[in-house]
């Protein structure tokens, strides 16, 4: 099938950018959207021409790399996943695709689709992270772990960190990148040392990365290709305000004496 491309262009950060469009022709149904991609990209460099710029690395939808919005949508219209598992059967011969990077003012733009998400894991640095002692790995089945917490931050943990929940959002907001990894921490034994301070930490750094705040639009989960429910949210919101009596009671700022 053959397709137009409506790419954005922007040669750098501080550069103005603007819509290019390209053919894409010849394209098969069963190819990614990141080997389309790749295809058109090997004609503008046979033709001389800069080629469009986009962030990937496994292609295999672990990695969030490829952060893109296709037709106003994060990673395309099908839910459930990234754009490199995204398959061209899923559009039809002559439509026109209008491709865009990530339009959140934490998330600048670096050049054509490629955006700068390192906001991510400067929240990560914050309070992401367990405290263990050094020395071999202590044996998984010595702490006990009840089934539904389990599966809980097991179903938080899938978050692949990609900013799609942010660039969903009409506020751009990061709430459920941030509650997903506060509650796949705090849901386990392991994540207990940090627990009064982690929340209040990565909201923090969240709120000085210049995000937004969330106000119940529900677009984040919808646009997660890793279907992260909201409910991670709540209990982020809990975890904060348990983190805010604490500190409070023991007369500490963000958990420290």
């Amino acid at each position: 099938m053959n397709l137009t491309l409506k790419v954005w262009r922007q040669s750098g950060p501080d550069a103005k950018g603007k819509f290019v469009s390209y053919p894409a022709k010849d394209v098969s149904p069963d190819s990614s959207f990141l080997e389309m991609l790749d295809r058109v990209n090997e004609v503008l460099e046979a033709e001389g021409e800069e080629p469009i710029a986009f962030d990937h690395d496994c292609r295999e939808g672990i990695c969030g790399a490829c952060s893109m919005m296709i037709d106003g949508y994060p990673h395309g219209v099908e839910t459930g996943t990234t754009a490199c598992q995204l398959h061209m059967r899923h559009f039809h011969d002559g439509q026109t695709i209008t491709l865009e990077p990530w339009r959140v003012r934490a998330f600048p733009t670096v050049r054509d689709l490629v955006v700068d998400r390192s906001a991510f894991d400067r929240i990560i640095g914050a309070g992401g992270y367990v405290s263990v002692n050094t020395g071999s790995a202590p044996e998984a089945n010595l702490i006990p772990v009840a089934k539904d917490q389990a599966e809980e931050a097991f179903d938080a943990a899938a978050c692949i960190g990609c900013g799609a929940c942010a660039a969903a959002c009409p506020n751009g907001s990061a709430m459920l990148f941030v509650s997903a990894k506060v509650s796949h921490l705090s849901l386990l034994p392991q994540g207990e040392p940090e627990s009064i301070e982690r929340a209040h930490k990565m909201v923090g750094q969240m709120d000085s990365e210049g995000f937004g705040n969330c106000t119940n639009h529900g677009e984040c989960e919808v646009a997660c290709p890793k279907e992260i429910s909201m409910r991670t949210i709540s209990h982020m919101n809990r975890e904060f305000l348990r983190s805010s009596f604490v500190s409070r009671a023991f007369g500490r700022s963000n958990g420290k004496p």
